[in-house]
Formats: C-alpha cells, structure tokens, sequence
C-alpha cells in the first residue's frame, strides 16, 4: 500500500496514513510514524517515550502546535513546531511559525516565516512568558 511512497530509510515505517480527502479537526496524540497528506486542524502531540516521525506531504497541511521529537515538511505548516531531535524542511514546506529543534535541515525552496530557536538558545525559564517577555528585552536592548 505504501511501496509507492519517497520515504527515506532513516524517517521509520509508517503506522498511520491521514490521505489526501481527509481533514481532522482536532488534537491528534500518535506514536511510530505518521504519515499526513489530507489536513489537520489541531495539535500533533506525539506519545512520551517511543520513536515518533511526523511527515507532512507537499500536499498535506497541519493548522496547529506540534510535539515530536522528528518533524518532515514538504507541505504546509502553520503553528509551532518543537522537536526533540529533528527537523527537515524539504524544498516545497511552507511554515509559518517557530521552529525549536535540536537539528535542522533546510533544503533550498522551502520557506519559514518565524524563527528558529535552538533548543540550547533558550534560558532555563519555566514559564513560557518569562521566555518571551526576556526575548523582547533582548529585541530592546539591541535596538
């Protein structure tokens, strides 16, 4: 059923396929590989403690926040995006958002609107609007 899928060897086998006529409004909490070419409206949250791989096909589009610790875009993405390991942006990803990863790979055409944040970038605050509100002191301080 997916012989016929460009998946690289690294990225895992895929658990669950959301096709292209489908549209999920909604968190949705998965674990190995999922795979998204239809739409999802909501959170992407992977299980604490296994492997997880979020792909997003060129014509596949997540509207939401997204927790997993590997993160494929070849499609559109609007939300933040947290990833524990890493994150591929392929030629035809559309992100807008921030992107906190660990790595980062960014082939040329893709395009984000956001900015990357590096996991180690951020300060041991525990409260995302301690984080913000220090990141605009920064913005401040700088300008």
């Amino acid at each position: 059923m997916f012989k016929n899928k460009p998946i690289r060897p690294d990225a895992g086998a895929i658990d669950t396929l959301i096709g292209p006529q489908v549209t999920i409004r909604g968190d949705v909490v998965f674990s190995g590989g999922l795979y998204v070419e239809g739409h999802i409206q909501g959170k992407v949250i992977a299980e604490a403690g296994g492997r997880a791989v979020l792909t997003v096909a060129e014509q596949g589009s997540i509207e939401g926040e997204v927790q997993v610790p590997v993160v494929v875009i070849n499609g559109r993405m609007t939300g933040d995006v947290h990833a524990l390991e890493r994150i591929e942006l392929a030629t035809k990803a559309r992100v807008q958002g921030n992107l906190h990863y660990k790595v980062v790979e960014m082939s040329a055409g893709a395009q984000l609107t956001g900015r990357l944040v590096h996991a180690d970038a951020l300060p041991a605050a525990h409260d995302a609007h301690e984080v913000a509100a220090q990141a605009d002191a920064w913005a401040t301080a700088d300008a």
